[in-house]
């Protein structure tokens, strides 16, 4: 990442409508993403673009996260108030700590998370059992410790993914793990050819992802604001998604000037193609839901493949209160 791009997504970008924001009537608050501006991130965007928050009464900054960003960290000193977490992990493991983070929305009913191969060398889900597979530290600890226990992947087959490509592109022998929107975009300009790409999520990897995590403390002391927060950010999404959204692609290649529109419109169609956002639960309760059967499912499989102990309290690791009841669907 070049210095300049760093810089911009290090700094908070206040996204508002200015007039609004000046007449002193909106409660301001801050929401961290937990990487730089891109589709994937659409949702929040939108609903700063189109005045969605503002609706409800909210002021909302958005601050790009980054390789050298820790906005959860802010969150958690109380310097800002809502974070995008990756996946149900890091709220089980913020209760194995006893820090009082709660889930209270996820943007992603799928998580992203792909494994990568060359056409012939991997047709199906258990062709990759042949493969060596470019897997990273931390996919190493979560992810893939569930697919060596559920599926007889194994610890031999990997081998350290340092995030460059190279590898994967000279070797047909090899697998690689991905976003569903980066690598295969990313292999598709360099190397010419379309990958096979497996989404893990469609092979039983159930978690949640790109939530909306908040303190404990914010729902006690500002309901309201959590309920408008995740409200609009659901309708964000489906605006998104199912609408005109080029303001809100503006506004996210303003914040990382790296993005581009085939990279965005690449991320769109990806997402809706494979359900990231609006498929399972989310196609009767809404965008955005939580419930306690996917949560309780997701947290035995991590117990079971050895990431998670037993025992926790996952009633404080996440909310339903504030999703599951159809808000926005009419926008689709």
């Amino acid at each position: 990442m070049s210095h300049r791009n760093l810089v911009l997504a290090t700094t908070a970008v206040a996204l508002t409508a200015g007039a609004a924001f000046a007449d002193g009537h909106l409660t301001e608050v801050t929401f961290g993403t937990n990487w730089v501006a891109q589709a994937e991130h659409g949702g929040f965007y939108q609903s700063v673009a189109d005045g969605t928050y503002e609706a409800c009464g909210l002021s909302v900054t958005i601050l790009p996260g980054g390789p050298q960003v820790n906005n959860r960290a802010l969150m958690l000193a109380g310097r800002m108030d809502f974070h995008m977490g990756g996946d149900l992990l890091q709220a089980f493991n913020a209760a194995k700590e006893n820090i009082p983070v709660v889930a209270v929305a996820a943007a992603f009913q799928k998580h992203p998370q792909v494994i990568l191969a060359h056409p012939g060398e991997a047709e199906s889900w258990e062709d990759l059992k042949d493969l060596t597979l470019l897997i990273g530290d931390n996919g190493f600890q979560s992810y893939y410790q569930w697919m060596i226990a559920a599926h007889g992947f194994t610890a031999e087959q990997r081998v350290p993914y340092t995030f460059n490509p190279a590898p994967f592109l000279a070797d047909t022998s090899t697998g690689m793990q991905g976003y569903l929107s980066s690598e295969p975009f990313l292999v598709e300009k360099e190397g010419g050819f379309t990958p096979n790409v497996f989404l893990i999520a469609d092979n039983g990897y159930t978690t949640y992802a790109t939530t909306v995590e908040t303190m404990q403390a914010t729902i006690d002391e500002s309901p309201e604001v959590v309920e408008c927060f995740v409200e609009g950010s659901i309708k964000g999404w489906y605006n998104y998604l199912y609408g005109d959204n080029a303001a809100a692609n503006v506004l996210i290649k303003e914040a990382n000037p790296e993005m581009t529109d085939d990279k965005i419109a690449f991320a769109i169609e990806k997402m809706l193609e494979n359900g990231i956002v609006d498929s399972g639960d989310a196609l009767e309760m809404g965008i955005g839901v939580i419930t306690d059967e996917k949560v309780q499912d997701f947290y035995a499989k991590m117990v079971d493949a050895g990431v998670i102990d037993a025992g926790l309290d996952l009633s404080a690791t996440y909310s339903t209160e504030f999703v599951g009841k159809g808000v926005g669907m009419d926008l689709k």
